[in-house]
């Protein structure tokens, strides 16, 4: 069956992407390699988790590497994958564009590659990148915190992931994005100023140290903008540290990580952007597997999308499992 750009992400929307039990014809001799950034947060080690278990579900061996971060590993953790004769890659990419060469390497050996979460150089070679919508995340997510917030100038402490990525780059752009223009369709002028911005490299110490800097220099601030909850969980303790909890608002431009909807349900977060990692991987497993199986339209796009969505305590309850493993 083939798709549109349009249709194949109302299809993602629909659930029709996600894993099946049916295992692909030769399915006891697929070899899938996995290769993810880092592990050093709940994110990404769900990601690897759930890519895991999503290419054992389908029958395949499954090899598996932590990047640490490091793009010149993770060259040298996908070559050796290579050299054991893997059907495919899922990968996460370190860098934007030092991933290029090797994903050349792995379509002139038959490999197909399917990226998962973050971007990557479009002179790669890949079947499709698979992540949420951080586009229109980041604008819901910015359009809430007007509707909640009001028309009072807002003052910023931004913390973003890793100088140079795109995705978090997106994230960003589009929190402030969606700010500025819900404050200019109900006030008539965009309001805000970034007080402070740091990087918190994706994690909770990250997150902690780069609020602390930010509070240090100056603490008329009443929101905190994040790339992703974990960040914002770690600087959400250097803000009930000086007892600011009150006065400041705590918006994260994704995951949905279990820790901080709990605190949406208890009133003591705002808002996030949903990125399910089960559903990344589940979906560029699936997406993989059809595509070593030879069953993916020609026209298939080179960007597929999980539906966007704004968590906050009126939809919470659809989103929190207690017991997930992120």
């Amino acid at each position: 069956m083939g798709y549109t750009r349009k249709a194949w992400t109302l299809a993602v929307a629909a659930g029709v992407l996600m894993m099946s039990t049916a295992s692909p014809a030769f399915a006891a001799d697929c070899k899938v390699g996995i290769s993810i950034k880092q592990l050093n947060a709940p994110y990404f080690a769900e990601l690897m988790e759930s890519a895991k278990k999503a290419a054992k579900a389908k029958g395949c061996k499954v090899l598996t590497a932590d990047a640490q971060g490091k793009v010149m590993k993770q060259i040298a953790d996908i070559e050796d994958m290579l050299s054991r004769d893997i059907d495919l890659l899922i990968m996460d990419p370190a860098g934007p564009d030092g991933l290029v060469q090797v994903t050349r390497e792995a379509a002139q050996n038959g490999v197909k590659t399917v990226v998962l979460d973050s971007s990557i150089n479009e002179a790669a070679k890949y079947v499709t990148v698979v992540q949420s919508n951080n586009k229109k995340n980041g604008e819901l997510v910015g359009q809430w915190i007007v509707d909640k917030m009001g028309g009072k100038p807002l003052r910023i402490a931004l913390i973003s992931g890793a100088k140079g990525n795109p995705v978090g780059r997106v994230r960003r752009e589009s929190v402030l994005s969606g700010i500025a223009k819900a404050q200019k369709q109900k006030y008539g002028e965009k309001n805000y100023t970034i007080v402070g911005h740091g990087w918190g490299n994706w994690t909770q110490q990250g997150g902690l140290n780069a609020m602390e800097d930010i509070l240090t220099a100056s603490k008329n601030i009443n929101l905190l903008v994040s790339e992703n909850d974990s960040m914002a969980l770690g600087a959400r303790r250097a803000i009930k540290a000086q007892g600011l909890t009150d006065q400041i608002t705590i918006a994260a431009a994704a995951d949905g990580q279990k820790q901080a909807l709990k605190l949406i349900k208890e009133g003591k977060y705002g808002v996030t952007g949903l990125n399910a990692p089960d559903l990344i991987a589940n979906t560029g497993v699936d997406i993989g597997i059809k595509a070593i199986n030879g069953k993916l339209p020609e026209d298939f796009p080179k960007i597929t999308y999980t539906p966007p969505v704004a968590i906050t305590k009126s939809n919470v309850d659809k989103y929190y499992n207690p017991n997930s493993a992120f």
